[in-house]
């Protein structure tokens, strides 16, 4: 038996290797993510940024979708929670791109 996630590929005709693409260019670091990075590293714990006043975006991960993660949700094997958002974002990524509707996590897992 197939799983709701190899399923939802084959309904939507959408390619792993389109995935893990996707997955590449979204979550990459650039260059704004590794000077928040450094901010933070940087700052001590006594005095406070400089830029305290303004909440920083949230930063990319930096760790895309890989074969690896495929292989193991087309077995049906557990994958954590924020490779299942990566997931998603990337799936969304694609669906945007077709004009279709996003996909939610629950109708994949």
């Amino acid at each position: 038996m197939a799983s709701k996630f190899s399923q939802f590929l084959t309904d939507n005709k959408i390619d792993a290797r389109r995935i893990i693409a996707a997955s590449k260019s979204i979550e990459a670091l650039r260059t704004e993510d590794r000077r928040a990075k450094l901010a933070k590293r940087t700052a001590s714990g006594d005095k406070p940024a400089a830029d305290a006043d303004a909440k920083p975006a949230k930063p990319r991960s930096g760790r895309p979708v890989n074969a690896v993660l495929l292989r193991r949700l087309e077995a049906g094997g557990k994958v954590s929670g924020p490779a299942k958002q990566r997931l998603v974002r990337a799936l969304n990524h694609i669906l945007a791109g077709r004009k279709k509707d996003p996909v939610e996590l629950r109708t994949l897992f």
